[in-house]
């Protein structure tokens, strides 16, 4: 041993010191942002702004061009929309698209989430999607009216079955996507803790590919409102029935402009809608509480 460490140390003296009243004025431990910082980092208020600035140009423009029947302004269409939504039927045709749409999408979703669990678990499945999706993708939905009018005539149906088509296939693949990007550290992370079966998709896969899940819904939720909209165009213009698709295509053929404007205003409404309200909350409270998005 040493001689240093034969040696006792010192024990250090023990210092007490009473807070004084100064000390509150050292400095501001937090310190309130100015206005344009909390508005900057505010996303509310960045969409907001840009869906202003939207308007502002589509009001300007509409005001140079001064023709109602090519450009309606777009204070003429809010109040276009406003009359149909109170005095017309725009509001019934709204329900009626949203009903189909929903079926559709809820169909789609899970026949893709059979798929693709099937693609998962076994080779055979895998293989099946793949040459499913590569034979059907490529194929716009529109496509299939002939076959819908012929197999289930006119009516929801028929709209539902196009929708599932647009739906199936565009989730499907983010989804098997998402399944093929987990890492193998997950992977064998979840065996080591001894999960297997359900608790090992549920407790691992899902989560590891949700965020290429829900970009799939996404997708396939824009997939399914166009395949609505022209879907109800050709239908509408058989049966005389349907929703804002056969709203548009109505006006259209009345030379109503500043109608058809507040029919695809009621659409883009609604996608803001859905995209704030729900896919952004699902966000919130998943992908971006798990660290796996910014």
């Amino acid at each position: 041993m040493t001689e240093m460490s034969r040696t006792a140390l010192a024990p250090r003296p023990n210092v007490y010191r009473q807070p004084d009243a100064n000390d509150a004025k050292t400095g501001e431990i937090t310190k309130q942002l100015p206005l344009f910082e909390r508005l900057r980092s505010n996303t509310l208020f960045r969409r907001g702004s840009i869906l202003v600035l939207l308007a502002a140009a589509w009001q300007g423009y509409a005001m140079v061009l001064q023709n109602d029947l090519l450009l309606p302004s777009f204070w003429a269409s809010l109040t276009a929309l406003y009359d149909a939504f109170v005095h017309g039927p725009l509001l019934w045709r709204m329900l009626y698209s949203i009903q189909v749409l929903l079926t559709g999408y809820v169909i789609g979703a899970v026949l893709a989430g059979v798929l693709v669990s099937l693609a998962v678990s076994t080779q055979w499945g895998s293989d099946l999607l793949a040459t499913l999706t590569a034979m059907l993708n490529p194929l716009p939905a529109i496509a299939l009216l002939p076959l819908a009018l012929l197999w289930f005539g006119l009516g929801m149906s028929s709209m539902v079955f196009v929708i599932v088509h647009s739906v199936l296939w565009a989730v499907a693949l983010n989804a098997q996507t998402g399944f093929q990007s987990v890492s193998e550290t997950l992977r064998m992370a979840g065996h080591n803790f001894g999960l297997r079966n359900m608790r090992y998709i549920f407790g691992i896969l899902v989560p590891a590919a949700f965020p290429s899940i829900l970009n799939g819904l996404k997708i396939g939720w824009a997939f399914a409102w166009r395949t609505l909209i022209a879907a109800e165009l050709v239908f509408g213009a058989t049966s005389r029935s349907g929703g804002i698709g056969w709203f548009i295509f109505e006006n259209r053929n009345s030379l109503e402009t500043a109608n058809v404007f507040a029919g695809l205003l009621t659409v883009i409404v609604i996608g803001l809608l859905v995209d704030g309200l729900i896919f952004r909350a699902i966000e919130r409270r998943t992908v971006r509480r798990w660290g796996m998005q910014r």
